[in-house]
């Protein structure tokens, strides 16, 4: 976990926030039961994971693509080549959706903008980054870009043990 105290609180009003607008549908879905609270989700979310992030090219159609998600102080973070595709279409559109569903009946969603990062922000992500693969992106090949999501929607949701339990027993 990587979160302080203020950063869970934060990451719990936005969640709680979410929640209190969303629709009748995922309501019905996403019941107080099933949703996950900040702290859970901060300790349950492994680095990385596999994020998908939707884009919007200049024509307003959808992309969608992986990239290695890192939940890092209650934000989404990962890379990407700055002459990528994915970093061209948000340097001219920066908003972002991004999905993390590991398995049937477990989900995390969020909708905001994304922020390429520069500066010390951009040097702590390089650190956390070179850590954990245990090599520089900077020495991946092209020029890397940096980036955050900063949701302005995020939901987070996971059956109960005891639903995911008869899933799991379920034949088939």
């Amino acid at each position: 976990m990587h979160e302080n105290s203020a950063e869970i609180d934060d990451l719990q009003a936005l969640l709680d926030a979410s929640f209190a607008r969303a629709s009748a549908h995922l309501l019905s879905i996403m019941v107080p039961q099933r949703r996950l609270s900040a702290r859970r989700l901060v300790t349950e979310v492994p680095i990385p994971a596999v994020l998908n992030i939707a884009t919007v090219t200049a024509r307003a159609e959808p992309r969608v693509s992986a990239v290695d998600g890192h939940f890092l102080h209650g934000h989404w973070h990962f890379t990407t080549p700055s002459d990528s595709p994915k970093a061209l279409q948000l340097a001219a559109r920066p908003v972002i959706s991004a999905a993390y569903t590991p398995r049937d009946g477990y989900g995390v969603f969020a909708h905001g903008k994304v922020e390429r990062l520069g500066g010390a922000q951009r040097e702590r992500l390089r650190e956390h980054f070179t850590a954990h693969y245990g090599s520089d992106p900077e020495t991946w090949g092209s020029p890397i870009g940096y980036y955050r999501i900063d949701a302005d929607w995020l939901v987070a949701w996971a059956m109960t043990d005891e639903e995911q339990a008869a899933i799991d027993a379920a034949p088939g």
